[in-house]
């Protein structure tokens, strides 16, 4: 069995309600990527944000700045967020990767690539509609082919991001015709709070997805749940040889009790369910080396 692979998710578009541990600026950043590194987590996901509002940014300064400061910091594998998949224009989903990697210092590792369009609905039971009505991941098979392209060109690595079965389906035939790299990491996301688009964040809603990741894929899989406590299903994850993507930008994880968890504590808890099924933990040297990222 792999050695656990950890994807610490630090900040997505979660604002500090009701976790005020989220961070917002370069440095807040990399000093949380660092405290993850040191905790067990191996890649770091980030989205760049104005550093006093936390309002979400797509200013490339501020992505290169983050990666700059992470890699001044550790030697996490860095994977920024794409372009809002809301948004149509490929070189506002993708430019400011393209920038980052006229540096060594500031380019990307990974990035995510959402297999899948799809209508955002949000509801709850007590909502009297659904509401999102013009929210939309924009993700056309062209548009997907060319993102893939234009990451890999500048070394950076694609990271699939699977919503449903189909988007499985779409990894297998992107692997079988090259679109993507045969060996790749998946995470296979489910949401809740609120958000209705993907399975459910339960061990039925996760082991759907799981029972298709596709055989003739050298698919590294991970677990990760937008809007919702993920530590039941990364241990589900880990007990099947699967990975783990997980962190503040998804879930507060006011559960862990005492002061507000920091990134880092997140990743604690995995380790310590990983410990308990005597799963070792991956450090990014040889998290590079199984997914061949520079």
């Amino acid at each position: 069995m792999d050695k656990l692979i950890i994807d610490a998710r630090l900040n997505e578009y979660t604002f500090r309600e009701p976790n005020p541990n989220v961070p917002y600026s370069p440095n807040e950043i990399a000093r949380d990527a660092e405290a993850c590194v040191a905790a067990g987590a191996s890649i770091v996901h980030y989205h760049a944000r104005e550093p006093e509002t936390g309002a979400p940014s797509s200013d490339t300064g501020l992505y290169a700045a983050t990666a700059r400061a992470i890699r001044d910091r550790c030697d996490a594998i860095v994977m920024p967020t794409l372009g809002a998949n809301t948004v149509t224009d490929l070189d506002a989903r993708i430019g400011h990767v393209e920038s980052m990697a006229a540096d060594a210092a500031t380019r990307a590792d990974m990035v995510p690539l959402d297999l899948a369009s799809l209508s955002l609905g949000m509801w709850q039971k007590g909502m009297d509609e659904v509401r999102g009505d013009d929210l939309v991941y924009y993700n056309p098979i062209g548009t997907l082919k060319a993102l893939a392209a234009r990451a890999r060109a500048v070394g950076a690595l694609p990271m699939a991001a699977i919503w449903n079965v189909g988007s499985l389906r779409l990894l297998e035939a992107f692997c079988e015709t090259g679109v993507l790299p045969n060996t790749i990491f998946a995470e296979l996301f489910t949401t809740e709070g609120g958000l209705i688009s993907g399975h459910p964040g339960t061990p039925a809603g996760l082991q759907a997805l799981i029972d298709f990741v596709p055989a003739r894929v050298d698919c590294v899989w991970a677990a990760a749940c937008y809007g919702a406590n993920a530590l039941g299903l990364a241990e589900q994850a880990i007990e099947q040889g699967g990975h783990v993507a997980i962190g503040l930008g998804d879930h507060p994880y006011l559960e862990l009790g005492g002061d507000p968890p920091t990134n880092a504590r997140v990743v604690e808890a995995v380790v310590e369910i990983a410990r308990r099924h005597g799963r070792e933990i991956a450090t990014p040297a040889e998290t590079r080396a199984r997914l061949a990222a520079r």
